[in-house]
């Protein structure tokens, strides 16, 4: 089985239950089976798989998510987690078809964590249902998918900028989210996207582990401290980004070090 073909597919397809059976076909001939080196030339998406669901703006355009007391308000909200859940799954699929020449193990690896990214979108697309709303209902910005494409040349700057960037800064915003619906709670709705984000939050942080061994992995292999890191974030112009809360102990069981942690703008680190 040509497991890259599968993966082309999926990633390119904008039906949730397609990207599950083929992420779940891939997943289990990667567990059976040594994966020889094939030659491939990934293609080249021109537009992300939501692009026929979402109408796409730039980041700007985006509406303020400050009221989450109306359903639309609420909506807003859990229609950009969802959004991020949505481009996660590609992303995840992405990192194994673009680098067939890593391990069995990292191949793995992601189509892991794609499944569980399918398993968090599924998960909010039922509350967005709940006030009224479907994925799509809202604009979406495809900085992920942007991010995708700048990395699509380099493993290391792929897991460097998405896992190790994006997905754990997710780990320092998420605990804010929840406490500001901490006093909502009582509505039924609320109290499941609480629910929803705790179970996100702790599996993200395995995800982030994942992306933090495999960069590991690629600094050994291609004799690089460590501290490129930060060389990569400045290229990629992510450094100066303002952060004005870092998860301390998150990003330390997702394997940052304090000096790292510390670097990126956290007060003190133990």
């Amino acid at each position: 089985m040509n497991i890259y073909v599968l993966l082309e597919q999926a990633i390119g397809s904008d039906e949730i239950d397609l990207k599950e059976a083929l992420t779940l076909q891939c997943l289990a001939y990667c567990t059976k089976n040594a994966i020889s080196d094939i030659d491939i030339s990934p293609k080249v998406f021109k537009a992300p798989s939501y692009a026929s669901k979402c109408r796409i703006v730039d980041p700007r355009e985006l509406p303020a998510r400050k009221d989450f007391d109306t359903p639309e308000g609420l909506a807003t909200l859990i229609h950009a987690i969802a959004h991020i859940e949505y481009s996660a799954i590609d992303l995840a699929l992405d990192a194994v078809y673009r680098f067939p020449q890593m391990p069995v193990a990292y191949k793995s690896d992601w189509l892991e964590v794609a499944h569980d990214e399918i398993r968090h979108y599924r998960m909010l697309a039922a509350l967005l249902e709940e006030t009224g709303y479907t994925y799509g209902d809202f604009p979406v910005h495809c900085g992920l998918f942007d991010a995708a494409q700048h990395t699509a040349d380099s493993v290391l700057d792929r897991m460097a900028i998405i896992p190790r960037y994006y997905e754990a800064s997710g780990l320092d915003v998420n605990p804010q989210i929840i406490k500001k619906l901490e006093n909502r709670r009582k509505h039924p709705t609320v109290a499941k996207l609480i629910d929803a984000l705790n179970v996100i939050y702790e599996e993200e942080i395995d995800h982030v582990h994942k992306g933090d061994r495999w960069f590991k992995y690629l600094c050994a292999r291609e004799g690089l401290d460590e501290h490129v890191y930060f060389e990569i974030l400045e290229r990629y112009r992510l450094l100066s980004k303002h952060r004005p809360h870092i998860n301390v102990d998150a990003r330390k069981e997702a394997g940052f070090t304090c000096g790292e942690i510390l670097k990126l703008g956290a007060k003190q680190c133990q």
